[in-house]
């Protein structure tokens, strides 16, 4: 899997200890191979009775998966008949499957020196070897003759195109290293147990993961602490005593997602399931997603949006570009999840994609892959979304890819950290990953443990933020459950629609580069918005964190008392103009809504400005803006004897004058209740 350090870690013999290997190495392979050039190719009905004896029996050990005896038999076979073709290849063979590489290229180079005009499929194995040495230069040149000779019985063209395109890569890649420096999680969350598939949440606080111990797959998690992470405890609330695992949580922290094997209530095969947390903290008991999710194929790995709206799994259903491929789903408003997609040929090969990790930022996804060019096996890609389309993936490059597997990877949301999962201790050579575990992420015959690293500053994702909301009762300070809408201001276009916990918080991810707005509002309460521009901003230190106090409609009682106004922050107008923008309208509907909610609610527009200008000209603009607002309350259906409207000019500021954030603060449109009844 990872790889640790460029090159295979070597240990240092004595001098001569060295010698008397290299002077072993060259008696065998003068013994072994005494007169290679001057041997004469020896076929089955030319080979002696004894060498054909120990083929025979070579042969039928392959039959029974005896792989070291029928190497042995074939040796012994050559040992009568040093030419002996088909022995020659069999060895090459079985020293080839029992990962005697060296070994398996020296017979193949024998047939290629004694019979130049041999079946190419020895090219090709040839090359095979030579790439799983690293020496992809004879690889090049093995596949590129494979490839040169045209045969239309060649049933290994396709392999041998991948496998030159991954030489040709290989070689680039080894010679240009990209940083990497893994280092170990703490004995709080690593075992004698196999721990893998890590995630963090959003704010870095919490730590989950899988463990597998005693032949069941169960979720763990971590606290984070000022001296590191505290000692991981069971997710109690979702362990079954079946598997369960390859998690992904929303954002918000409240949509978890994973997979489950062989479930009653799943479709067939691995399924995808779903918990929700509860407002009082407890989560609902798991479910599956059923269709159009789930089918009778393999659903497995799934990464959540941060807002918890677009779904992204692997596959091996019926309509994708060839074995495993990857899928999104996306979720409509009232809950249900519209056919899964393709993610197309751009992300999917004919080969195996899976692993799917959507990073928060919602533009950079990190995925799994046979198929595109890389090591050989599974390899770790990246690709950016540009508008809808995803862009050609990039190989996360050498040494965090290697010729072993490289698992499932998280990256946290800041982007800096990866995460994974290895069997690889240091200061041995890396044990490729063996079998696959029920939800096709990668174990092995020894315990694997969880390792982070630097992420390379040219893989990691756009930069984002995450938004912490607070929202109280304005009078009483006490929090609310209150209802959130995230609007994309740049695009028009609504992001996302929740609500807070009991505890009046929600936290949401805000990708850079764009303008925002957020409304909040709840049924007996004013509404409140906010406005932000993350269109220029490069790096956020902090979050956003918005306290959000919203006040009580006034009762009966109150008739006549007026509130304190309420700013319209996501009301705009066109500069020195009345002429109300198009991403106004969510705003201005926002209002309306409130008012058909609250018939007996009257309020005052109130239309303010800064002091650049007459304060004539300040006057009548504010006037006409005030007014602008009234004209599209009353187009939309509000009677005009609940509405007045006044323009302030320049004399109520809230902000210095002297500054260009003070202006656009004074530049302003409010809304005040008048009274309730009456």
């Amino acid at each position: 899997m990872f790889q640790f350090f460029p090159g295979k870690f070597r240990y240092y013999l004595p001098t001569i200890s060295i010698m008397i290997r290299i002077f072993l190495i060259f008696i065998a392979v003068v013994f072994l191979f005494p007169t290679s050039q001057a041997q004469k190719p020896v076929s089955k009905k030319d080979a002696s009775p004894k060498a054909l004896k120990y083929f025979k029996s070579a042969s039928g050990n392959l039959q029974e998966g005896q792989l070291e005896k029928a190497l042995r038999n074939f040796e012994r076979s050559l040992e009568e008949e040093p030419g002996f073709l088909n022995a020659l290849e069999g060895a090459g063979n079985v020293s080839h499957d029992l990962g005697m590489f060296e070994k398996a290229k020296e017979y193949y180079q024998v047939i290629m020196n004694i019979q130049p005009d041999y079946p190419e499929i020895i090219d090709y194995k040839y090359g095979v070897v030579c790439f799983k040495k690293r020496e992809f230069n004879e690889a090049v040149s093995a596949f590129e003759n494979y490839l040169k000779k045209e045969n239309p019985e060649n049933r290994n063209v396709e392999d041998a195109k991948k496998y030159l395109r991954d030489s040709k890569f290989s070689s680039t890649a080894i010679n240009n290293p990209v940083p990497f420096n893994p280092k170990r999680m703490g004995p709080a969350i690593n075992t004698e147990a196999s721990e893998y598939l890590p995630s963090i949440s959003v704010d870095g606080q919490t730590f989950i993961f899988t463990r597998f111990q005693n032949g069941d797959e169960n979720f763990y998690y971590s606290a984070k602490a000022d001296t590191g992470w505290m000692e991981a405890k069971a997710l109690e609330s979702l362990n079954t005593s079946m598997n369960e695992a390859s998690q992904s949580v929303s954002a918000d922290g409240r949509l978890f997602v994973f997979t489950a094997c062989n479930r009653k209530e799943g479709q067939g095969s691995c399924d995808i399931f779903y918990t929700e947390q509860m407002p009082n903290g407890k989560w609902t008991a798991p479910k599956s997603f059923g269709p159009p999710i789930n089918t009778k194929a393999w659903e497995s790995l799934p990464s959540i949006s941060a807002d918890g709206r677009t779904l992204y799994f692997s596959s091996d259903r019926p309509g994708g570009q060839g074995g495993r491929d990857i899928w999104f789903a996306t979720r409509n408003d009232d809950g249900s999840w519209n056919e899964p997609i393709n993610a197309g040929p751009t992300i999917n090969t004919p080969d195996w994609e899976q692993s799917p990790f959507l990073h928060p930022d919602g533009h950079t996804l990190y995925f799994m892959s046979k198929g595109l060019p890389g090591f050989g096996d599974f390899d770790l890609f990246v690709s950016r979304k540009e508008g809808n389309e995803w862009q050609t993936p990039q190989n996360l490059g050498h040494p965090i890819n290697t010729q072993g597997n490289e698992g499932a990877l998280f990256v946290d949301f800041e982007g800096n950290k990866g995460y994974f999962s290895t069997d690889i201790v240091p200061g041995e050579d890396p044990a490729l990953l063996k079998g696959e575990s029920i939800v096709g992420s990668f174990t092995s015959s020894r315990n694997t443990d969880i390792y982070y690293f630097d992420l390379p500053v040219s893989l990691r994702p756009l930069p984002a933020t995450y938004t912490k909301v607070n929202v109280k009762d304005g009078e009483t300070g006490k929090p609310i459950v209150a209802n959130l809408e995230f609007y994309n201001l740049s695009k028009q276009s609504s992001l996302l629609t929740a609500k807070t916990d009991e505890k009046g918080n929600f936290l949401y991810v805000l990708p850079m580069g764009e303008d925002y707005a957020l409304n909040v509002n709840r049924k007996g309460y004013l509404f409140h918005s906010e406005n932000f521009s993350l269109a220029e901003v490069k790096k956020l230190d902090e979050p956003f964190v918005l306290e959000v106090k919203l006040y009580p409609v006034p009762d009966n009682q109150e008739t006549g008392k007026s509130s304190a106004p309420i700013v319209l922050k996501n009301v705009f107008f066109a500069t020195g103009s009345a002429e109300l923008l198009p991403a106004s309208i969510e705003e201005l509907n926002k209002l309306k809504n409130l008012l058909q909610e609250e018939p007996k609610l009257r309020i005052q527009i109130n239309g303010h400005t800064d002091n650049v200008g007459s304060k004539e000209d300040n006057q009548f603009l504010s006037t006409q803006r005030a007014k602008a607002v009234y004209d599209f309350l009353i187009k939309n259906g509000i009677s005009e004897d609940r509405l007045t409207y006044k323009g302030f000019g320049e004399t109520i500021p809230v902000a210095d004058n002297n500054t260009e954030s003070g202006r656009k603060q004074n530049r302003r449109t409010e809304f005040q209740v008048l009274g309730a009844g009456g």
